[in-house]
């Protein structure tokens, strides 16, 4: 017995820093986790995640000088969902926190889930348009019947150009394939 008394001390040294070193290496994985998935969305273009300085709002000051017509638009690509903005339009100034409400309905006896895609009129108004909070960031999946009031809560940009009097936002949902109502 005393002799396999160190063959077990030695293996159990030997499990000893292999969980060590798998400790450390998975540490470090999931530190090296958030760059890595910063590069993968700035080279895709997914989520918005990567953002540089040009494309943050610079002037926080709201612009009381002048207004801007912000319309909304709702449709649906082969969905059966009932998709609208609860108000057509709104007047702001450049520089203020707004927020309007869309209304989706899952018209179908099973659940679906949607994305939303944005697109913009002018399209110069990209730039200058920022969605702070917006249900087209991430899937909606509905129930059956399910009736859901979705906040887009945007700013519009003072250094928007003067010429640019009405901007138009509008939400296409699609179903997404292959889900089969998972969120």
């Amino acid at each position: 017995m005393s002799e396999s008394a160190p063959d077990v001390s030695a293996a159990n040294r030997l499990m000893l820093k292999k969980l060590l070193a798998a400790s450390v290496l998975m540490f470090g994985f999931g530190f090296a986790l958030v760059p890595f998935y910063e590069k993968i969305c700035q080279v895709t273009g997914l989520r918005d995640v990567f953002r540089d300085e040009g494309s943050a709002v610079k002037n926080t000051q709201v612009d009381v000088t002048r207004t801007v017509n912000i319309e909304f638009d709702a449709n649906t690509q082969r969905l059966a969902w009932t998709f609208k903005p609860l108000q057509s339009y709104v007047a702001v100034n450049p520089g203020a926190v707004t927020q309007v409400i869309y209304e989706i309905r899952n018209t179908l006896d099973r659940p679906v889930t949607g994305q939303a895609v944005p697109s913009y009129g002018p399209a110069k108004a990209v730039e200058y348009f920022k969605k702070l909070e917006c249900f087209c960031f991430r899937q909606q999946t509905l129930a059956a019947g399910e009736v859901r009031r979705l906040p887009v809560v945007f700013v519009v940009d003072p250094a928007l150009p003067e010429g640019i009097k009405t901007i138009t936002l509008s939400y296409t949902f699609f179903e997404v394939a292959g889900t089969q109502g998972r969120s």
